[in-house]
């Protein structure tokens, strides 16, 4: 039987390369066209897997035939996408967030899916990728609220360069030698120093300003916390956003207030499931370096609140691209 064909935009692209290791590593069952995005050239010999493979162009005959398409480079070679796509049949797995806003895109997080035991009609022809964090945050969330009702909870999220892609990451890269070797830095993603800082806000010039992610994660998770099943209706949290000097993997800092406090084993107990992993007291918390490569979220540093008696304290970390590139994936066996 002919393996499905699925077109990758952006194949060199971080999230490009997670979703070619995940196909080669966990099943033979897509075959990738690997499409040229942004500065790539088209023409390049790579491999999938062991397999050696030619990079395309992006053009219309590049997109012909596929099952659906990939978009994991730029804002912009998703938009050209797009506009290829627009009499083609090819169903759309958005990871970039280009058809956040289009009627008919989907929000999909598998996992979260899974997670809920409810079953997701998958087959509109815009599947848009939720945003890595809120999948995070909804897992962790929808978990712990199924067992012990959550009454209310803070949360600060550390986001990473890689979040910005190949180009965000050489950014704090040179910001770092920069500063070091006494140069000027260069702004074309943050505008503004990220290299050995946090930042509330980016500069007034970035072309994604910081609160517009923010509140990206914040509908996605919206809508992941309303989905039917188990964790239903876990109360939306209030959320900030912060970026961090950090290359990859995101980071987050929650406050949860329970109804009820069960205690930390059984906390522990209770999250301990599926894409969850668990580090009690034992160990050591987990961290951003840790858990790249690594699927799903990890969770630690559970302890409780000294000045609450009902609240409770967690660190939370996640792969990023690994866990856009899961979901993407997964949605893409759907069509298989």
């Amino acid at each position: 039987m002919a393996k499905a064909t699925f077109a990758l935009v952006g194949s060199e692209s971080l999230l490009g390369r997670e979703i070619r290791d995940i196909v080669t590593t966990s099943g033979p069952d897509l075959d990738l066209r690997l499409i040229a995005a942004d500065e790539e050239r088209p023409g390049t010999l790579t491999r999938v897997g062991d397999e050696p493979a030619m990079v395309s162009e992006l053009d219309a005959g590049s997109l012909e035939d596929a099952r659906a398409v990939f978009l994991a480079g730029s804002g912009e070679s998703s938009r050209k996408a797009l506009e290829l796509l627009a009499n083609n049949s090819a169903a759309v797995i958005d990871l970039t967030a280009a058809t956040d806003e289009h009627p008919d895109a989907r929000l999909r997080a598998p996992m979260v899916e899974l997670e809920s035991g409810e079953a997701i009609d998958g087959t509109g022809a815009i599947q848009l990728v939720a945003h890595p964090a809120a999948i995070a945050l909804a897992l962790f969330l929808r978990r712990l609220h199924a067992h012990d009702a959550i009454r209310s909870a803070v949360i600060e999220i550390f986001a990473p360069a890689s979040e910005h892609g190949t180009a965000g990451v050489e950014e704090l890269q040179q910001q770092t030698i920069s500063l070091l070797s006494f140069k000027s830095l260069p702004r074309a993603i943050f505008d503004t120093q990220s290299a050995f800082n946090l930042l509330a806000r980016y500069g007034e010039e970035a072309p994604i300003p910081l609160e517009t992610s923010e509140l990206r994660i914040e509908r996605h998770l919206a809508t992941l916390l309303a989905l039917p099943g188990e964790g239903a209706d876990a109360p939306m949290p209030s959320l900030r956003l912060i970026q961090a000097p950090v290359f990859h993997g995101y980071s987050v800092s929650a406050w949860v207030e329970f109804e009820n406090n069960p205690g930390i084993e059984a906390i522990e107990s209770a999250l301990v499931a599926g894409p969850i992993e668990v580090r009690g007291a034992e160990f050591e918390p987990p961290t951003n370096v840790g858990q790249a490569g690594q699927s799903g979220i990890a969770v630690g540093a559970i302890t409780p609140d000294r000045n609450n008696p009902d609240a409770v304290w967690f660190w939370v970390v996640t792969d990023n691209l690994r866990l856009s590139a899961e979901n993407a994936v997964a949605v893409a066996r759907e069509m298989v």
